[in-house]
């Protein structure tokens, strides 16, 4: 059955961003004479960018203030973000759910710079498509509230609204917000408690209730 709401991640699940994310935050830190640690993709993927600072700064002896540092990063993010491209199937699931009438939101844990620049980049910046930003909460995935917002935005019960995430972080956040939670990864993961592993854009049609592609 389609869900009365349905609200999207944005970084790995709307659009291929985590590697520019990850070549972004090692320019950075080389730039600052700071080796990349080799599980970096690992330890990023979907979580908000203070508490990647605190870990680099805990981690690494990251001694820049979080806005310098910041600005490190997006100098290099914002140089090659109009070359990101849509997740295959992902743009097109959001046009059809669009098309049926089906309220969604982009729900990421990214800066409201980032947000716009993506949502741009992949032909998604509508003036009336809701997004909610890092910025616009006071706790970030994996805590509920983003997704807890969506639903107040949307005038849908949580119950009735599915979440669309890549990380476990990101997945965590929909479950705790009481939401039907698909993890349609792009590598190996487990799944929260929860949460349902999706592994293709046919199988994410599937549990969207929608028609199965071709």
């Amino acid at each position: 059955m389609t869900p009365k709401a349905v609200f999207w991640d944005m970084d790995g699940t709307l659009i291929d961003s985590e590697p520019l994310h990850e070549q972004s935050l090692s320019a950075a830190l080389l730039g600052l004479g700071i080796l990349p640690p080799e599980d970096l993709h690992e330890r990023i993927i979907g979580v908000a960018a203070v508490p990647v600072y605190e870990m680099l700064r805990d981690e690494l002896g990251l001694d820049l203030p979080f806005n310098e540092w910041i600005t490190r990063k997006y100098d290099h993010y914002f140089k090659h973000v109009t070359s990101l491209m849509p997740r295959e199937g992902a743009v097109e699931i959001f046009k059809l759910l669009h098309e049926q009438g089906i309220p969604q939101a982009i729900v990421s844990n990214s800066d409201r710079l980032v947000v716009n620049a993506n949502m741009k980049a992949i032909g998604l910046d509508w003036p009336t498509l809701k997004s909610i930003s890092r910025n616009d909460v006071r706790n970030p995935k994996p805590d509920p509230e983003p997704y807890v917002h969506a639903a107040w935005l949307a005038g849908v019960d949580p119950a009735d609204c599915c979440v669309i995430e890549d990380s476990t972080t990101g997945a965590t956040a929909g479950v705790e917000a009481g939401m039907k939670t698909l993890l349609w990864v792009q590598e190996p993961l487990h799944p929260p408690a929860g949460a349902i592993l999706v592994l293709s854009p046919d199988e994410l049609r599937y549990h969207l209730g929608l028609p199965r592609h071709g």
